[in-house]
This record gives structure tokens, C-alpha cells and sequence, in this order.
């Protein structure tokens, strides 16, 4: 029996149903790196995005069609998921930022730790005193 890396035809149309890339990426270190002075977008494809990002305590934000997967990669910070958006504005389609969130559950997030948010789940950076920032991957996928 012989295994093969490569895609048959059926698994590539379910991939490019789904949204998700068909080939692979690299990205480099020194890539990142540079990305995480600013914040910027290392990787993107169909439906597939992935940034390089360091937040700060900032009011909250709700996507309707992303999905975020957050891999710690420096600093801490207090996140805060669920409950109910605190003066909310649709700033584009499919894009709402409040003030803050009343209610949710709190998580202390460090280095090592990921989180997932769920399209239309409301979500903020609360508290990033400790560090002054924290350094992390937000891989997002659209629905």
C-alpha cells in the first residue's frame, strides 16, 4: 500500500466548500517578527486569515462571519468572552465594537495559552496592565 501526501479530487472540492486553503504556507520568522511591531496579516487565503498581532485593553468587538482561534505567544492580559456588548455600533457589515461587555466570563490568558471565539460571541481585551501589551496569533477562519 502506497500512502500519498497529495489531495484527491474529492477532498479538494469539500476543502474549497469549507473555505480553507488547499496548499500549504510559510512564514517566515523574521516575517512575524516584523508583523508583531505593528500588528499585521501573515497569512491570507480564501477564507483563512491569520494575523500577527499585539493587543491592548480596548473596548470590545463581535464579528457575524469570523471565527477566531488566539495562540499566546507573550505577555498577559484579562479576556473577556460572552455577555452583552455595552453601547454596540456596527462600524461595517458584520462588524460591531461597544464600549465594553457586561457580564461574560473572565480568562486570565499567558504565554502558552489559546482561546477560541466563536463567530457572533462578543470579546475584549480587558486588562493588559501587568505586561503593558500581550503578544499573540489570532487565526481566523470566515464563515
Amino acid at each position: 500500500m502506497i500512502l500519498s501526501s497529495s489531495l484527491n479530487v474529492r477532498e479538494k472540492f469539500i476543502m474549497a466548500l469549507a473555505g480553507f486553503p488547499n496548499r500549504v504556507h510559510y512564514v517566515s520568522h523574521d516575517k512575524t517578527t516584523a508583523a508583531f511591531v505593528e500588528g499585521g496579516r501573515i497569512i491570507e487565503d480564501d477564507a483563512l486569515i491569520v494575523i500577527a498581532n499585539r493587543g491592548r485593553q480596548r473596548g470590545s468587538e463581535m464579528h457575524d462571519m469570523t471565527n477566531h482561534v488566539f495562540i499566546i505567544v507573550d505577555g498577559e492580559a484579562e479576556f473577556i468572552t460572552g455577555g452583552t456588548m455595552t453601547d454596540p455600533k456596527v462600524i461595517s457589515p458584520g462588524q460591531t465594537r461597544g464600549s465594553g461587555i457586561e457580564g461574560g466570563t473572565v480568562h486570565h490568558l499567558s504565554k502558552g495559552d489559546v482561546i477560541t471565539i466563536p463567530a457572533r460571541t462578543p470579546h475584549q481585551w480587558k486588562d493588559t496592565s501587568k505586561t503593558g501589551s500581550i503578544c499573540y496569533y489570532a487565526v481566523n477562519f470566515q464563515t
